[in-house]
């Protein structure tokens, strides 16, 4: 392994405290700035694809397509769509119209939440620390990313090259383990985005608590798959397995177990095993092929679910400790309890248990946290949707695995347990902005708002009054299930153009007109 260079604990109250500065600065909060700075994350993964190639080969023994379908060309491309979208993103916004409120210009200003925080996994070493990265830059943040000690290499890279392409208050690397992970979390920031397991997200949380630090928790958790006995089983088995074996299953959101029809389960597994021959004609085991677990103390933890389980090993099942290699394997006939089914997996075992039906399925899902995904292959619509409203999980997807985190303008996201927050995207950019909600009230709106003023009177509470919205007539009692209808669209848009072309009418009667809806928004000041 190679030696990574810790950064000295009394050097990062010095970072932080120059972050601090640079955002203090302003120049982080200007657009084109921010476009720049971007840009320059793009460049850095582009000028150094092969030389990340090389880390992921060295630390995850990650196979170079792998490296650059997943992590480099995905992270340059969510990079490039925040440069084309950061000035969009950051316009201020205009709240829905309002009668009580249009007189005093209500705008909401997207501004910086300040230090941010990025901590990122070992797993997705670029793509989900970029993903933070690109959110809190576009954002107009200054960053520190504290990328994992496991994946030694990738991380040296990053301390290398971030001073040389970003100015050295506004994005600093600190590396290290536990005493400097603490003395980070020892610190205030305007946001934490940590991704890892349950157990740190806890301590993540407890110390933001001190500072009253937001935090957003991307924590995994076991992700089930259903399969309909009526689906495309050769269509499932091909993509469940790719889902399962991508970077040896260290995925957050990998396929955790199998639910399935107990009649299918050896028809299933037997294309499996069909899948898996086409996957790897020549051994898993060849360098370059197929990753390996991260540590020898990943190894470890993946082989003793293994070797502790009840259920039938009926593919793979090799391994071998000096290149910390387990080969893809399906093991059948797990029930509750197993080894395999206490705790997410992260490594490519995939464990088959057999149900009587769907409704058994989803009583034992639901009996558990809920998970970060949860998959269905079906192609029946009333299946699908069975399954996905009698359960709760950070996403729900149908007929595939993993690519819904690489489909843009959806938000990636746990609900709790498997986490809290949302980024990728826009919705990283909306993680790590304040909305800043602002009025400006010109003085003739005391005409009409006057009776706020002391003394109270009677006339006082009548002209309160006026504002208390109507409501609608009494319940005779509840509603049928499922029988609500939506109001017509068109009768609301109706209405409110009748109150824009009323109010409209009123104030061009008036000898001055200090305030239009349809004047352009406030410029954003730095």
């Amino acid at each position: 392994m190679s030696e990574l260079k810790f950064t000295p604990l009394e050097e990062i109250e010095r970072i932080h405290a120059r972050l601090h500065d640079g955002f203090r600065s302003g120049k982080s909060k200007d657009i084109g700035y921010r476009k720049y700075l971007l840009l320059q994350l793009a460049y850095m993964l582009r000028d150094n694809s092969k030389r990340f190639e090389d880390a992921f080969a060295a630390d995850l023994g990650r196979p170079t397509f792998e490296t650059r379908f997943l992590e480099i060309d995905a992270s340059i491309g969510n990079a490039l769509d925040a440069w084309a979208n950061v000035e969009k993103w950051s316009k201020p916004e205009r709240p829905p119209f309002s009668l009580n409120g249009f007189p005093m210009r209500p705008v909401i200003y997207k501004e910086p939440k300040g230090v941010v925080l990025v901590i990122s996994p070992f797993n997705y070493p670029v793509w989900i620390s970029f993903s933070g990265l690109v959110g809190a830059i576009a954002a107009g943040n200054t960053v520190v990313l504290k990328p994992s000690e496991s994946t030694p290499r990738i991380s040296s890279l990053y301390a290398e090259l971030v001073p040389q392409y970003f100015d050295s208050d506004v994005f600093a690397v600190v590396n290290g383990a536990i005493p400097e992970t603490t003395k980070l979390l020892d610190l205030p920031w305007g946001h934490i985005l940590f991704t890892g397991n349950g157990r740190v997200g806890r301590i993540v949380s407890e110390a933001a608590a001190k500072h009253l630090t937001p935090v957003s928790l991307e924590l995994g958790g076991k992700s089930p798959v259903f399969i309909d006995p009526n689906c495309d089983l050769e269509l499932a088995a091909r993509r469940i397995l790719w889902g399962k074996v991508v970077n040896a299953g260290q995925t957050c959101v990998a396929p955790d177990y199998v639910l399935i029809p107990k009649g299918i389960q050896d028809k299933f597994v037997g294309l499996l095993k069909d899948k898996m021959d086409q996957f790897y004609p020549y051994s898993t085991a060849s360098v370059g092929a197929y990753s390996r677990l991260v540590s020898p103390q990943a190894f470890y933890r993946v082989k003793g679910l293994l070797d502790n389980t009840k259920g039938i090993v009926a593919i793979g099942g090799e391994a071998d400790e000096a290149t910390k290699f387990i080969a893809p394997t399906v093991v059948k006939d797990v029930g509750p309890g197993d080894s395999l089914m206490r705790e997410e997996i992260f490594g490519p075992i995939l464990p088959i248990f057999p149900v009587n039906d769907v409704d058994e399925a989803i009583a034992y899902v639901n009996q558990h946290d809920h998970p970060l995904a949860l998959y269905v292959f079906s192609n029946d619509d009333a299946y699908k949707q069975k399954v996905f409203s009698s359960t709760q999980s950070g996403s729900a997807v149908a007929n595939e695995v993993l690519l819904h985190l690489g489909i843009d303008g959806l938000p990636f996201g746990g609900i709790g347990p498997s986490g809290n927050g949302y980024h990728t995207g826009k919705y990283s950019f909306d993680m790590f902005t304040h909305l800043r909600s602002s009025i400006d009230a010109p003085s003739w709106t005391d005409k009409i708002i006057g009776f706020r003023f002391p003394p109270y009177t009677s006339k006082s509470l009548k002209g309160a009054s006026r504002l208390v919205k109507s409501l609608p007539s009494r319940p005779t009692g509840p509603p049928t299930i499922g029988a609500y209808t939506r109001t017509k669209w068109w009768r609301k848009w109706v209405y409110m153009a009748l109150v824009v072309v009323l109010v409209g009418g009123a104030l061009t009667r008036r000898k001055t007109q200090p305030y239009s809806i349809f004047d352009p928004l406030p410029t954003v000041r730095n």
